[in-house]
């Protein structure tokens, strides 16, 4: 019994340890029919998928609306307005050198990770493509490779990439609580996902 405890423990150790790791995946860049920024994380995911663009790998770059938050909501109730999330990273893209012109804002609100892959592959369908190159963070770039394996399959493909701006340490996740509730949301973004979305509007 005292050795079946140690196992488990050990066993339980090296689970925990790499619960932040396991999350994180770059695949390698390929030419593809548009850089995509998923919302949040705002401007890191914009500033790299300038750099992205800057360095040839697609022509145009594609934006999600999101969706309204609560905040949003109270502020209209109040006659305040703000410009949503992806007029800034218009702003961001075309100060690090996108022209305006190769900017697409996709149609439709995108609440969640779910809606904006489904509102990228109908873009896709749309204009044609092979592929696209998606920029998110860290700990998001599992999540949302398990999102277009299952809501769009192998064809077209996603190559997810994460910022190079962004610090988090996954083999250390557990010594800051950001990083821990980051992990966590993942998590259970992935359950989230495997289970049918049961729990809804979870943002990127």
């Amino acid at each position: 019994m005292v050795v079946l405890a140690g196992v488990i423990i050990v066993v339980g150790t090296l689970v925990f340890r790499s619960a932040g790791a396991w999350l994180v995946l770059n695949d390698d860049l390929e030419p593809a029919r548009a850089i995509v920024v998923l919302g949040g994380q705002m401007p890191f995911r914009a500033k790299e998928a300038a750099v992205v663009y800057k360095q040839g790998w697609a022509h145009e770059v594609w934006l999600t609306r999101g969706g309204t938050s609560d905040e949003d909501k109270a502020l209209r109730e109040l006659a305040l307005e703000r410009p949503p999330e992806y007029v800034y990273s218009r702003q961001v893209l075309e100060r690090s050198g996108v022209p305006s012109d190769a900017i697409r804002v996709l149609d439709g609100p995108t609440p969640d990770t779910a809606a904006e892959v489904r509102a990228i592959a109908r873009e896709l369908g749309t204009v044609g493509g092979d592929a696209v190159i998606i920029v998110t963070s860290k700990y998001h770039t599992r999540r949302v490779r398990f999102l277009w394996h299952s809501l769009v399959g192998n064809h077209p493909r996603a190559i997810v990439r994460y910022t190079t701006t962004d610090l988090s340490e996954p083999r250390r996740w557990w010594r800051t609580s950001d990083e821990g509730l980051n992990v966590l949301r993942e998590w259970v973004g992935l359950l989230n996902a495997g289970t049918g979305f049961p729990l809804k509007n979870g943002r990127s």
